[in-house]
């Protein structure tokens, strides 16, 4: 039996409310600075939140020029930030002998739902003649990879997935099986998200599934707290350069972490609201850990979904001790959503970005406004300030409307393959 290829990241690059580069961002998340606070972007006079995880001192023009800007939607714009600073990071020249080898596979949950928004705006206002011709590629959710696509030359197929929350991990194990399959020797994996749009605030409001903490912005994201009231709406994309590990050692490229495995299942249960017992997230967990061929007890630190919604942090408690057994008690466990807001789409590829960071620096990320843990969500999730720890193997989880499940793992790099 020929022997599974095995995958390897070795570049990533990262836009989001902690920060505008890979060590920004996680600088902040290790320190505990939350990147939550009041919207900026527009007028939220209208709104009864007026607070998010907005990405700050972000010109897009910086990375399209002014022409591409008003031809693209934000979620693009965010999505070709990450892209420009995966491609350099990775150092991968794209040649004519290599770019039919080379994939994208980058999500988002809503596409471009500001464009839709002004231009439904527009129709009522101005009429049918007055609506943009660009509104329908602005509004795709596949032109953020095809726009990777097309600036670096990348042929080896470019597609989108969109699977709500669970949108950036389902991308990253779609791209680990691209490259096993020998589809593609690299592929830019990972997602993007401008949900931070006022008709899209008022109705996560109306579902009541957003926090309403509006004199308190900063602690508002309070994963396992027994006074969560509900999730951050945030913004931002992240992306990861995946490669066949022949490859990336053949051209001499560093290796950041290897993509041990990836599970995947679906609750079949509701729209919106995830199965309480946890059975098809824990799932998930088992399938990912099997795909690794790794055991509980070899999971050294869990980036949780921890959306800070009353339904999802105990549901993924649940799924965790089902999947994990009593190992579970024993795994420091933290939510980087407390600091980030929930990127939706995106959620997925930061907290990739994130959770290899933290396996390369030995360091587990607090989960802030943990001040109160919930007797029902009763591990340990590292409230308040962060640890340093021995991280040889991270799990990342992801959850979505929907019930999409999709969880993935990562390993330290070893030539032996061994973990």
């Amino acid at each position: 039996m020929e022997e599974r290829r095995r995958v390897v990241v070795t570049g990533m690059g990262i836009i989001c409310p902690t920060g505008n580069n890979v060590e920004e961002a996680w600088g902040n998340i290790a320190a505990g600075k939350t990147g939550i606070g009041p919207i900026t972007l527009f007028d939220t006079s209208n709104l009864e939140n007026h607070f998010g995880g907005q990405v700050k001192n972000f010109n897009p023009e910086d990375v399209l020029g002014r022409r591409e800007v008003r031809r693209t939607d934000r979620v693009t714009q965010l999505g070709m930030a990450a892209a420009q600073q995966v491609m350099a990071d990775s150092g991968l020249q794209v040649t004519d002998d290599n770019r039919y080898d080379i994939a994208v596979v980058m999500g988002s949950g809503i596409g471009g739902i500001g464009s839709i928004f002004d231009s439904v705006k527009t129709f009522l206002e101005r009429g049918a003649k007055a609506v943009s011709p660009l509104m329908v590629p602005m509004m795709l959710p596949d032109s953020p990879s095809a726009k990777v696509s097309m600036t670096y030359g990348l042929r080896g197929g470019n597609f989108a997935i969109s699977t709500a929350c669970a949108t950036g991990n389902d991308c990253i194990g779609d791209a680990l099986n691209i490259i096993r399959r020998g589809r593609a020797k690299a592929v830019v994996a990972g997602s993007t998200e401008a949900g931070l749009v006022n008709i899209a605030i008022a109705a996560f409001n109306n579902m009541t599934a957003i926090s309403r903490r509006n004199d308190a912005p900063e602690k508002a994201s309070r994963p396992f707290d027994i006074d969560r009231d509900g999730f951050v709406i945030a913004e931002g994309a992240a992306l990861l350069m995946m490669e066949d590990l022949d490859h990336a050692l053949e051209r001499g490229a560093k290796i950041y972490a290897e993509v041990l495995g990836y599970g995947q299942t679906s609750d079949a249960y509701h729209i919106t609201a995830p199965l309480e017992t946890g059975e098809s997230a824990a799932k998930a967990i088992e399938l990912a850990l099997k795909d690794a061929g790794v055991k509980p007890e070899d999971i050294d630190y869990i980036n949780a979904h921890g959306t800070s919604t009353p339904l999802n942090d105990k549901s993924e408690t649940l799924a965790i001790k089902r999947a994990m057994g009593e190992v579970a008690y024993e795994i420091p466990i933290s939510s980087t959503k407390s600091m980030t807001g929930h990127l939706m789409g995106a959620a997925g590829s930061v907290e990739a970005v994130f959770s290899i960071m933290a396996m390369n620096n030995n360091f587990v990320p607090p989960t802030l406004n943990l001040d109160n843990q919930d007797p029902e969500c009763d591990l340990n999730y590292t409230p308040h300030v962060g640890i340093p720890h021995e991280i040889n193997t991270v799990m990342s989880n992801s959850f979505g409307f929907g019930g999409h499940n999709a969880v993935v793992i990562f390993g330290k790099y070893q030539a032996n393959g061994k973990h």
